[in-house]
């Protein structure tokens, strides 16, 4: 079983321009898309594992 452990400290409540918006919009697509492909990568029985099925994939990459 393999894990995927990030250490990004998510922005609070402040906001520091249309830089840091940007460098969180690309964050969060880039963790999307690091969670979709982990997901896809596991097998029907992993996935049933934890309680997903295939169809799940795309809503759990995109949830916040």
């Amino acid at each position: 079983m393999s894990a995927i452990d990030t250490n990004r400290v998510h922005g609070g409540a402040v906001s520091f321009g249309i830089g840091s918006k940007l460098l969180s919009a690309f964050a969060a697509w880039n963790d999307a898309r690091v969670t979709k492909n982990a997901l896809s990568r596991l097998s029907d029985r992993e996935l049933d594992d934890i309680g997903l099925c295939r169809g799940d994939i795309d809503l759990i990459s995109r949830a916040r």
